[in-house]
């Protein structure tokens, strides 16, 4: 080979080692994130606990990668802290925290820039941020952890046996003869359902019969009612012509006894006070003498319905008005009147 060609191979080979060289070096930086140009001031985060996460790890503001965590060290008070390194022309939010979480599936994790004053739906984490702010100092920010995927599917597993174990004893309770059990109570109370109807539709032919009675005794009172008023008229005629004035005399007689009585009845109502039991067992007769009447049976029932009564007292009336015309007709057929 000529030595023309010889230097030729020499520069290819010394070219494609420097550009492996930059290459390995930019990767490096890039896998390291590492930051060339002119860097932020450091922030310090306060954890109660980071859980997986680890110097390297990314900090991210709203999805967006804007740093790295440069140091993880213990303070004390058995608090953790958290040295952010971040680009300087990120502009943070009122009230900065951090919130520690699983990135992925396969165990990476970030720090998540959050402001205190956004709502967070997570009570824990919460929680943890309120305990860590009333803790910071020096400008410290506070943090909280979230749990990763390990804990989540360990804490589903946990659940899941609960549920087994429970499915199991469920299982175990409602064997065979819990079945027919509930099958014969199933049955009984269906029985029982058709007895309250039939009950129920017995009490409502019994209300209709009860209802038929009182329409009946309704009627049996207006018919009495109606001879009451028919008996009042007859006597207001009876006591036309000067009759009724000596009645006025008689029953101003009568107010006054009543009112010397008057000592006396309340005597009398003290005693049936003492009577109750007695009185109670009266009223029970009454009831009973009431209910005869309305129905029409019985000896006063019948007078109730009966217009014989009406008819003969009529008659009576009738005889004693013909015999006081006569009277005044013939006063000496009944009267004799002697001088010596």
């Amino acid at each position: 080979m000529s030595e023309p060609g010889k230097r030729r191979d020499e520069i290819v080979v010394g070219f494609t080692m420097v550009l492996a060289l930059a290459i390995v070096v930019a990767g490096a930086l890039w896998m390291s994130e590492a930051h060339l140009g002119a860097l932020g001031a450091p922030h310090v985060a306060r954890f109660q606990t980071v859980g997986g996460l680890g110097v390297g790890n990314p900090v991210v503001l709203r999805g967006v990668r804007v740093g790295r965590v440069q140091e993880i060290r213990l303070a004390e008070g058995n608090w953790v802290e958290a040295v952010l390194q971040m680009s300087p022309d990120v502009v943070l939010p009122p009230s900065p925290a951090i919130i520690a979480q699983s990135a992925s599936l396969f165990g990476e994790w970030q720090a998540g820039i959050v402001s205190m004053e956004d709502p967070i739906d997570d009570p824990n984490v919460r929680r943890e941020l309120n305990v860590a702010a009333a803790a910071a100092e020096n400008g410290t920010w506070p943090g909280a952890t979230l749990p990763d995927i390990g804990q989540l599917t360990a804490q589903a597993g946990r659940i899941a046996s609960d549920i087994a174990s429970f499915s199991n004893r469920i299982e175990t309770a409602f064997d065979q003869e819990v079945v027919l059990n509930l099958q014969r109570s199933i049955r009984d109370f269906s029985a029982t359902a058709d007895q309250i109807n039939s009950f129920a539709s017995q009490q409502t032919a019994i209300l209709g019969d009860v209802a038929g009675d009182v329409a009946a005794t309704s009627g049996a009172v207006s018919t009495a009612a109606q001879a009451l008023e028919r008996t009042m008229a007859r006597i207001d005629s009876a006591t036309a012509g000067g009759g009724f004035d000596s009645v006025m005399t008689n029953i101003t007689s009568i107010t006054g006894d009543l009112r010397m009585t008057a000592d006396g009845f309340r005597g009398i109502v003290a005693l049936l006070q003492e009577r109750e039991p007695s009185i109670e067992r009266i009223v029970t007769g009454a009831d009973s003498m009431m209910t005869k009447i309305g129905t029409g049976t019985g000896t006063i029932g019948r007078l109730v319905g009966d217009s014989t009564l009406y008819v003969e007292a009529s008659a009576a009336i009738a005889e004693f008005r013909s015999l006081l015309a006569d009277i005044k007709q013939n006063p000496r057929k009944y009267f004799k009147f002697s001088v010596f």
